[in-house]
């Protein structure tokens, strides 16, 4: 695993839109694979990155945008998954971790190679992720169980397509962590 970096994706998230209550439903049963990974990689001292949306708040501040995303849906995803002292934190402007962010930037100097995808919404912004990461040629690994969508078929398609055009590996998490 070494030379590898986790990215937890929107995993802050109010949940407040259409079909929000749905995607935090979904979200709630990958938490617990999301917590093993980034367990794995504390324990092996690798980087854990945290890239979410601002929330019109425009500050690389997770504790405001917990506390703008507080609800019923979000707090017990917030609080399983809350970061770390070592973690570290960035906020995106739209879909893309790379888009308009320094995760390039701290990936070179972290000199990582292999990235492992989690988060929200694995149809939306990982997918996107996924895409401009392949294209800046990291190897890609987006555990099939440690990212949620809305919508099964297009959380279907976007595995779909990260596995066959991106050649991330899908496997499950525990499939995924006993190959390390």
């Amino acid at each position: 695993m070494k030379q590898t970096a986790l990215l937890i994706i929107d995993i802050i998230n109010d949940f407040q839109f259409k079909h929000g209550s749905i995607l935090a439903e979904k979200t709630t049963k990958i938490v617990p694979n999301i917590k093993e990974i980034k367990e794995v990689m504390h324990k092996e001292g690798l980087p854990v990155i945290y890239i979410n949306d601002h929330y019109n708040l425009w500050q690389a501040d997770y504790d405001k945008i917990m506390d703008k995303c507080k609800n019923k849906w979000s707090d017990p995803i917030m609080k399983a998954l809350y970061p770390c002292g070592d973690d570290f934190f960035l906020i995106k402007p739209k879909h893309s971790a790379f888009y308009g962010t320094a995760l390039h930037t701290l990936l070179s100097q972290l000199h990582v190679k292999k990235l492992i995808l989690t988060g929200l919404a694995g149809n939306i912004c990982v997918l996107f992720t996924a895409n401009d990461a392949y294209m800046r040629e990291f190897e890609l690994v987006i555990p099939s169980d440690a990212i949620a969508s809305a919508d099964d078929d297009d959380h279907k398609y976007a595995l779909r397509m990260m596995e066959n055009v991106l050649k991330a590996d899908v496997s499950p998490t525990e499939k995924f962590l006993s190959q390390q």
